[in-house]
């Protein structure tokens, strides 16, 4: 924006005759006038008026010719300002001190003379304006001279976060220091060509603020997690204090701390506005600054107010972090609360009060309640003092229950009446009576419980009044609903429907039912499995009246195989076996008829005739590959004993080519030696790479399924340090697996560590099976059932609620509420990931029978936008302009 030559208006009593600039009869003398107490000290700046004693106090007049007003007083100052063209340069090179760093002291009293009072303000506010510009530029560059690059070379934060702890703090100040510089090179420009009166600065601002403002508003709402960092450091690393002691001894700090300087870029632009707003008072209203300064006004006014809800955000992540700083939790438990995810929040925290009943009363505990967006914390906060004794109290919050996920949090009464607490007396009360009369206090309780754990886990917490009950309740609201929405549409695995409505069983036991009146429904789903035949898609379910297949997609089932009560399916295409595990024991069929039967190619009498009877009075089997061999193990009972039998899957070009039978009376399977006996308890059999994990009531056992008889066993989590050591983690994590349930082993990518899983919780070992960790474990928000291992995630199956978290740290990370939730495709067992994960689902009720809905379980993908520079040859059919 160009701006035309100032007009400058002059008073009658002004003389036409100037003084020269060294006249030697002249005594000069300065007093402050009233209209200097326009600006004070407390306005950011103390423009000076001058007058010459012997004289009037207004400046001589000129002729009111504005050609030769402009062209006489251009000429008059040029003649008097050439002697302060050095004080000018000493100025912008720094040289001068902050008492003769003043338009006055730069400019001739002679200049000043001729100047009308408005103007001479005028000139020391846009002098102002550059002085205090140079001053930010200045102690921006300080930062990084007296903070930053020392802090890299003498590293007082260890290496691995130096760099990620100077982006925190110091964020982009780089870039706001590069705008600073290229304005004030400007200003300094336009100091020089126009000095000592300077037409106007405001163009050089309105450029840079449009170009300065995106890196403000960044640096402005990241300002309190700087702040926050810092300070945090300075608590807990005595070399980050040291190194900030000895900066503070650089004489260019003027013993100012690092929150000063890193709080410069939040207070600059109030400044600068505040200085713009004193400017346009004193400028004259045909001035062009009288467009321009409003239109910078009204750009940082914006701006600030647009800042504020970034700024109060920022504030509330701190006040998280800051909590999250202090939290104790009980030693042994590994919980994983992704406290420092960008999207974790404070919804609202506040103190409550918690009734506990002993033995002759009831006594009141004060607690501080968090709720965060995803778990709801009760925490007792312990006051500590800190090392030294000059430094504020520390308050530490200790964890005094699970948190509770806002998954499985419920609400229960918010309504009832108040109850009273008893008080003591408050100290300095008057009086005998006083102290001794019981003093009460209304508390308002109501009531929130787990899901999963309605009466054991249930709390009854006390507000202070009705309105903070109040804000309580709709807090807790709107946290839980806005958990619900974001989980919904950020699930890791979705649920899909493969069938509802097919499948039926009664609501009631029927007794002294026939098969035949049983037509109607195919009876609960025990157990299901997906396979590929003939370039076609089924899945196929076992009901207690028999086995049904369909294609995929199709809703309607048909029946392939009239067995009762079927427990298990495993379809194996790799060897063409479909393994069904009933009430007259384990048999194997041709999985090529039986996807040609679903499809009613062939009979069912076709599929029964390829039926291979492998053994009876089977207690559970799996069948899958181990290593590089297709095998199935199953437990068997054997007059008082349960014995594991071993089975390797014969390819049918072996087969072929050696049709003979084999030793055990089969002609698809190879038996690995002898059995071996194992305990009555044992519930199932999961894989690693080379071996098997036997799960029994007592514990893990791995051993070698192609040499049960003869191989060593090792159990896992081997404890045997517990005793020798005194190790009481491991003592601990000993007898809590002692008394829950083994479900099985999986193994973390990551590291060379396994997840031991058990109903109630879960441990961490090494590939020795020696506990990891420090002995910690994790425990489950509910009992599990079964579980299905998905790569990076576990899904953990119960009842009511499937439990989805990561393998690495346990992370909770989504939670499927259901009934009657069953995994139904236990049979197949590989060293690696499951490849699906079926459920069976009690549903809704028809006529006195209850559906069962089929599920799949989905791993989901990030939804993640292309930008058009990532599509290669997008633009190619497009023409060049």
């Amino acid at each position: 924006m160009a701006f035309p030559e100032p007009q400058l208006y002059r008073s009658s009593s002004q003389r036409s005759q100037r003084s020269p600039y060294r006249a030697t009869s002249t005594n000069f003398s300065h007093r402050t006038t009233r209209s200097e107490s326009i600006l004070t000290p407390d306005s950011l700046l103390t423009p000076t008026q001058f007058s010459i004693s012997g004289e009037s106090s207004r400046p001589p007049s000129f002729e009111n010719t504005p050609e030769s007003t402009i062209r006489d007083l251009s000429s008059e100052l040029s003649d008097l300002t050439i002697d302060s063209e050095e004080g000018l340069n000493k100025f912008q090179r720094g040289e001068l001190n902050d008492a003769e760093s003043e338009w006055y002291r730069l400019v001739p009293p002679e200049a000043r003379e001729v100047l009308e009072r408005q103007e001479v303000q005028r000139q020391s506010i846009l002098f102002e304006i550059i002085k205090t510009e140079k001053n930010y530029v200045s102690d921006l560059e300080l930062i990084k001279e007296v903070f930053i690059l020392p802090m890299m070379n003498t590293m007082p934060i260890p290496p691995t976060r130096v760099k990620a702890f100077i982006h925190e703090v110091f964020y982009n100040l780089d870039d706001i220091l590069a705008h600073h510089q290229r304005m004030l090179a400007a200003l300094y420009s336009r100091q020089r060509d126009q000095f000592p009166l300077v037409q106007s600065v405001a163009d050089i601002i309105l450029d840079n603020s449009l170009l300065f403002r995106p890196d403000y508003e960044e640096y402005i709402k990241h300002y309190p997690i700087s702040e926050m960092r810092h300070r945090s450091e300075m608590r807990r690393n005595s070399k980050y204090q040291y190194f900030v002691q000895q900066c503070s001894l650089d004489p260019r700090v003027r013993k100012r701390d690092l929150i000063t300087f890193i709080s410069r870029p939040v207070t600059r632009l109030p400044r600068l506005q505040l200085l713009l707003e004193n400017a346009k008072k004193y400028t004259e209203p045909d001035h062009p600054d009288m467009e321009a300064i409003p239109l910078i006004l009204g750009i940082l006014n914006e701006f600030i107010r647009s800042t504020q809800p970034g700024i109060e955000a920022a504030e509330e992540k701190v006040k998280f972090w800051s909590l999250c700083e202090t939290l104790v939790y009980q030693k042994g438990e590994i919980i994983d609360l992704d406290l420092y995810d960008d999207t974790r929040s404070l919804r609202f925290q506040g103190p409550l009060s918690r009734r506990y009943r002993s033995e002759m009363n009831f006594h009141w505990a004060d607690l501080h309640v968090a709720l965060l967006d995803n778990y709801l914390l009760l925490l007792k906060p312990e006051v500590r003092s800190g090392g030294d004794w000059r430094a504020n109290p520390v308050t530490k919050h200790h964890v005094v229950s699970r948190p509770i996920p806002l998954d499985y949090l419920r609400l229960g009464m918010f309504d009832a009446s108040p109850e009273n607490r008893k008080e003591k007396a408050e100290e300095g009360s008057l009086g005998l009576l006083d102290r001794v009369r019981p003093r009460y206090r209304p508390m308002y309780p109501f009531t929130i419980y787990h899901a999963s754990a309605k009466m054991t886990r249930r709390y009854t917490l006390y507000a202070s009044s009705e309105s903070a009950r109040d804000q309580w309740l709709a807090a807790f609201n709107y946290a839980i609903e806005m958990r619900r929405v974001r989980q919904e549409g950020n699930m890791f695995f979705a649920p899909q429907t493969i069938n509802d409505g097919f499948f039926k069983h009664p609501t009631y036991t029927l007794t002294g039912v026939n098969n035949e009146s049983r037509s109607h429904f195919t009876g609960q789903i025990y157990a299901a499995t997906k396979f590929y035949s003939n370039s076609h898609k089924f899945i196929a379910v076992a009901c207690s009246s028999g086995v049904f297949i369909a294609q995929k997609g199709e809703p309607a089932f048909r029946k392939v195989l009239n067995v009762y009560h079927p427990t298990c399916l495993v379809a194996l295409p790799v060897v063409n076996k479909l393994f069904v595990l009933h009430e007259a024991g384990l048999s194997s069929y041709s999985l090529d008829l039986v996807g040609r039967a679903a499809l009613g190619v062939t009979s069912t009498q076709n599929v029964e005739a390829s039926r291979e009877k492998i053994a009876a009075d089977v207690l559970f089997f799996r069948a899958g590959r181990v290593g590089n061999r297709v095998v199935v193990l199953y437990a068997a009972k054997s007059f008082l004993q349960v014995y594991l039998y071993a089975l390797e899957v014969v390819s049918n070009a072996e087969m072929n080519t050696n049709p003979r039978r084999s030793t055990n009376g089969l002609y698809s399977f190879r038996s690995f030696g002898e059995p071996v006996s194992i305990s009555k308890d044992t519930h199932t059999v999961t894989a690693l790479k080379q071996r098997i994990v036997v799960c029994s009531e007592r514990g893990f056992s791995v051993v070698d399924p192609t040499n049960l008889s003869s191989s060593k066993s090792m159990s896992i989590p081997d404890f045997s340090d517990a005793d020798l050591s005194n190790n009481l983690p491991m003592m601990t994590l000993k007898s809590r697996c002692a008394a829950s349930r083994p479900l099985g082993i999986v193994r973390c990518d990551a590291t060379d560590e396994l997840l031991v899983i058990y109903d109630e919780l879960g441990c961490y070992t090494d590939k020795y099976g020696v506990p990891s960790r420090s002995s910690g474990y994790l425990r489950w928000e509910t009992k599990a059932a079964a579980y299905s291992w998905r790569g990076e995630h576990l899904l953990l199956f119960s009842p009511e609620f499937v439990e989805i978290r990561t393998v690495r740290t346990g992370k909770l990370v989504q939670v499927v509420e259901g009934e009657g939730i069953r995994r139904v495709d236990t049979g197949l067992i590989s060293s690696e990931r499951d490849a699906t994960t079926i459920v069976a689902v009690r549903g809704r009720e028809e006529q006195g029978l209850t559906v069962d809905t089929l599920q799949e379980f989905v791993e989901t993908t990030e939804i993640r936008t292309t930008r058009p520079h990532e599509v290669p040859g997008m633009w190619d059919d497009f023409e060049v302009m």
